[in-house]
């Protein structure tokens, strides 16, 4: 039986919103894929766990594992240079800054739409076949980002002249998930539904880099990384996945997520300018990244709530004992994988800031802090292990109340982790943004364990639902809200500034004589 509310959805609509802003306010501090993991764990449990969907409750590590993974690939794009063209009192610029916002934001909230949405059509048995290769992944990610960091590494400023520099890009790390796929296919014997995502994800993610910035020249953001590119390709590659796949309602997911993503980062961005205009000081890009936050969580909450009330329940597949470390592996991964990569950046503000000395007998701030991470981690991996032959009495017995602390343990993990990294600077203009996140995460521990939508079961729909009409649908109202987005936000940024710059961003100019974009930066010379 599938449980339907009765009652509003505002709950389950506000609280996922809340969680995605709250996630995204804290990525502001840590940045690139890691830090886009936390919005998309909290906002794909938060949706879960009020869905009334006990099914669904079940499958909660799932839920924020691969919706964390699905958030992170946005996370590799440039977008400050693109946020300053909507500053310049520039018309075309501003134009084309909104422009390009909305394809970002687009991008970065399909993708996590999509890996939102995953578990609600892959049951545990083939939502297990992704974890090894997925695993393979990780590794040989960790391998390079360990070798680049201590070989490699140069000069930020310099980073044009670093041997492996193509564009700024992670052309590297997509090779490398090529490589990845067609040895775990080869092991396998076999090209599964894993090693084929990986292949059509990454394989995209070089036709669009080739074909746009190498083959058309189009650089949205030069001299900044031209990821973006790759994330059209990439996204284009799991698109065909997806059809391939018969995972039309995943598609659907993916396009409503996009598209309120899209008006999401535009639509922030217009609306930071419009609070500029009235001459408060105050973090403003905060107020940015929280409201685009906000606007995606909605966006995950709208297409989520039609899987929820039409895809009928999946079976479970095999029994617990075969397939369920890979449940412990996805718990682990959000608790322990998500919070250290983000908080093991931690240490060195705390160094900066003299708050924390930099040796301890003869161990630096950060190999203590990774040091009790290990110790952490071995104690969470001993109690996983034992409860996965004996349910522990210290865990709730239904899967809502499991699901539930982990939420909850997640979220105030990181609240009180991104907290530990801004006090030793605090300034009043943080409060924006750990004073609000800390708001709003008091609200959303209240909406989570006091829900107030009532709900009674009704007949288990036995035919899957075709999306593909609501997928022309969507792809229609994509087009023009994009269109009426980015006309809205020029329109209003033009009459509130004109031709003058608006404050709080440095001088970028995209076209004209005074364009400020150098394509080809020069060797020998930082970046502008």
């Amino acid at each position: 039986m599938i449980a339907q509310a009765n009652g509003p959805s505002w709950p389950r609509i506000l609280l996922t919103a809340l969680s995605l802003s709250i996630g995204w306010g804290i990525r502001g501090n840590f940045g690139h894929e890691f830090g886009a993991m936390i919005p998309g764990a909290l906002a794909a449990m938060a949706v879960v766990l009020l869905s009334n969907r006990p099914d669904w409750h079940e499958r909660i590590g799932y839920f924020g594992f691969f919706g964390a993974l699905g958030w992170s690939f946005g996370g590799s794009m440039s977008y400050m240079q693109v946020i300053g063209y909507t500053h310049s009192g520039h018309s075309s610029s501003t134009l084309y800054g909104f422009a390009c916002l909305f394809v970002i934001g687009f991008l970065w909230a399909a993708i996590g739409g999509a890996g939102t949405a995953l578990p609600v059509f892959l049951n545990r048995e083939k939502l297990s076949v992704f974890f090894g290769p997925l695993s393979a992944v990780f590794l040989v990610w960790a391998a390079q980002d360990l070798i680049e960091s201590r070989w490699l590494a140069g000069d930020p400023a310099y980073r044009h002249e670093d041997p492996l520099y193509w564009y700024d890009t992670d052309w590297l790390a997509a090779w490398l998930a090529v490589v990845v796929g067609l040895a775990c296919a080869a092991v396998r014997r076999r090209f599964d539904s894993a090693s084929t995502l990986i292949l059509c994800m990454s394989v995209g993610w070089w036709l669009g880099f080739l074909l746009l910035v190498n083959g058309l020249g189009w650089r949205m953001t030069p001299p900044r990384g031209d990821n973006w590119a790759g994330c059209v390709g990439m996204t284009i590659g799991l698109w065909v996945w997806l059809w391939r796949q018969g995972l039309a309602g995943v598609m659907y997911a993916c396009l409503v997520a996009g598209l309120i993503g899209g008006f999401g980062f535009a639509g922030g961005q217009g609306l930071k300018l419009l609070g500029i205009a009235t001459g408060w000081q105050t973090n403003w890009h905060s107020v940015l990244e929280q409201t685009y936050g906000f606007i995606n969580g909605v966006g995950i909450a709208v297409a989520m709530g039609k899987l929820a009330a039409h895809v009928p329940p999946l079976g479970q597949g095999p029994p617990a004992s075969r397939r369920g470390w890979t449940h412990l592996y996805a718990v682990a991964f959000v608790l322990l994988g998500i919070t250290f990569l983000n908080l093991r950046r931690n240490p060195g503000d705390w160094v900066k800031a003299k708050a924390f000395p930099e040796w301890m007998y003869g161990w630096s701030a950060s190999t203590w802090f990774h040091l009790g991470y290990l110790v952490l981690a071995v104690a969470i991996g001993t109690v996983l292990a034992r409860h996965w032959r004996r349910p522990l009495a210290v865990l709730p017995a239904t899967w809502l109340g499991r699901g539930q602390l982990l939420y909850l343990v997640f979220l105030w993990w990181m609240v009180i982790g991104n907290f530990e990294r801004a006090v030793v600077a605090f300034a009043p203009t943080r409060l924006i943004t750990e004073g609000v996140i800390f708001a709003n995460a008091a609200l959303a521990t209240v909406l989570l364990l006091l829900p107030t939508v009532q709900t009674t079961p009704f007949g288990k729909e036995e035919v899957q639902p075709d999306f593909r009409a609501a997928l022309r649908s969507a792809l229609v109202t994509a087009v023009w809200s994009a269109l009426l987005c980015i006309t809205a936000c020029w329109g209003v940024t033009r009459a509130l500034y004109g031709d003058q710059p608006a404050p709080a961003s440095g001088k970028h100019i995209r076209f004209g004589p005074q364009a400020t974009a150098a394509p080809h930066p020069t060797r020998g010379k930082p970046h502008p």
